[in-house]
């Protein structure tokens, strides 16, 4: 595992390490991180997370939608300061320990932290202009239908989503590709990061947004012969 960190967070591993520390103590006292994980953070979260860092291109912007406890979006800004990262959080103790690690750790200038939900942030808020990002993380937040609807509006167009998921990847593809299809999605691929250096590696799906594709407008009520509308 030590060869695993070295390799994956190099001169930034005391970085890594310190984050690892807030979320042992930190993240384990405000409910980000459940007590019996504190043990098991290296090699089931920081590691996992940082594996991704292999599918994201040098200088992405990279939105981090359920962020939690910042898996994956901080750990990937930890393993790659080229990265730009938005951190998106609905629930405030959670951005409120985001936004305190950020700056704990230094990180101010690269990640930022968005709180609201995933369709607020493509929208835009008071004052703060619709977000948008070459690639766009998740991990553990949704089934893949619900996780297209919120992701791939905040993804700008030829750009990726990267979703880290279970074993039955496979088959959550297959039960959820018409609906990606109809978000604008390609055919969704499957990726196994971190081969050779962690076990099991990292599964990640990852999704094209190849058309923006509009809000789906509701269906105009149909009319009788008489031009009424038909209630029912």
């Amino acid at each position: 595992m030590a060869e695993a960190a070295r390799a994956l967070f190099g001169d930034r591993l005391d970085l890594a390490a310190a984050y690892a520390e807030l979320l042992a103590t930190d993240g384990v006292v405000r409910g980000l991180i459940g007590p019996r994980e504190a043990p098991r953070i290296w090699d089931r979260h920081l590691l996992n997370c940082a594996a991704v860092a292999e599918r994201i291109p040098e200088g992405a912007t990279v939105l981090d939608v359920g962020s939690g406890a910042g898996l994956p979006g901080l750990v990937l800004a930890i393993a790659r300061p080229d990265l730009t990262v938005t951190l998106i959080e609905p629930l405030s103790r959670r951005t409120s320990f985001l936004i305190e690690t950020v700056e704990r750790l230094g990180l101010a200038k690269m990640v930022r932290v968005f709180r609201g939900r995933a369709d607020e942030a493509a929208t835009g808020a008071t004052g703060i202009a619709p977000l948008t990002g070459d690639i766009v993380t998740a991990r553990a937040v949704a089934p893949l239908d619900r996780l297209s609807t919120w992701c791939l509006p905040l993804t700008v167009r030829g750009g990726r989503l990267i979703a880290l998921k279970g074993a039955s990847v496979a088959e959550e593809i297959a039960e959820h590709a018409d609906t990606v299809t109809r978000l604008g999605g390609g055919t969704p691929e499957i990726h196994r990061c971190g081969e050779g250096l962690i076990d099991p590696p990292t599964t990640v799906v990852e999704i094209v947004r190849e058309r923006v594709v509009g809000p789906v407008r509701p269906k105009a009520p149909k009319r009788s012969r008489g031009g009424r509308s038909r209630r029912r």
